[in-house]
């Protein structure tokens, strides 16, 4: 069982972590803080294997924390859930051994692919008592599918935070949707709402059709597949 903690100053996204963490086998939250002091409080108490660490605190920043534990060579796991959309933010969780980084709002689909991913690097870590180049090339470079992307893999102009950031919102969207009003949802063009969802279209996670307004122009309409359908 991996051991958790769950920091974020916010209680209801707090609880909303809590109850996806409860429906993903394998892991046990023991506690949760809504501050830093708390956390502080938390990991000296509890050691937990994995944080599940928002970056905006009233007295301070995730980034600055990490930065902290790792001077100290707190080796604890991290995974960032926050709203911090800015490439800088991102460079420093990276910087700092982040094992993934997730924007709000939390989709479930979303953590439990970050929380299996974990687990299963976990598990190799756990595993092993020497190393092969294949045992690393695993660790540094999962598998397709796995909790982190590859970047590398992603087509030119599409980038893997507004990917991830729209998939959020065909997740919370329970109807089809135009590339217009994508790109108003996310403060984007038209034309880049829809390059990335002929991007979804083409992996098979979005179907399109389309659709004849009332004076005859044909606009292509947009929705997330369930389970693959």
């Amino acid at each position: 069982m991996i051991e958790l903690l769950i920091a974020d100053d916010d209680q209801q996204n707090a609880e909303i972590q809590r109850r996806f963490v409860e429906r993903v086998d394998g892991f046990e939250t023991r506690g949760v803080a809504h501050s830093l002091d708390e956390l502080h409080d938390l990991m000296d108490v509890f050691q937990p294997d994995l944080v599940l660490l928002d970056n905006h605190f009233p007295t301070g920043t995730g980034i600055e924390l990490l930065k902290s534990w790792r001077a100290q060579d707190i080796r604890t796991d991290i995974i960032m859930i926050t709203a911090s959309t800015e490439v800088s933010t991102l460079k420093s969780a990276m910087a700092c051994g982040v094992f993934d980084y997730i924007l709000k709002p939390l989709v479930f689909e979303r953590l439990k692919r970050a929380l299996e991913g974990y687990s299963a690097h976990h598990d190799k870590l756990q595993q092993m008592t020497a190393l092969m180049q294949s045992d690393v090339d695993g660790l540094f470079h999962p598998a397709s599918g796995s909790a982190q992307t590859s970047v590398s893999r992603l087509p030119k102009g599409i980038d893997g935070l507004t990917l991830d950031k729209i998939r959020q919102v065909l997740t919370s969207w329970d109807h089809q949707i135009t590339a217009e009003a994508l790109g108003q949802r996310i403060g984007a063009s038209r034309t880049t709402a829809r390059r990335y969802l002929e991007h979804l279209v083409s992996t098979g996670e979005v179907h399109a059709e389309v659709s004849y307004g009332s004076v005859g122009r044909p606009e292509r309409q947009y929705l997330r597949k369930l389970n693959g359908a």
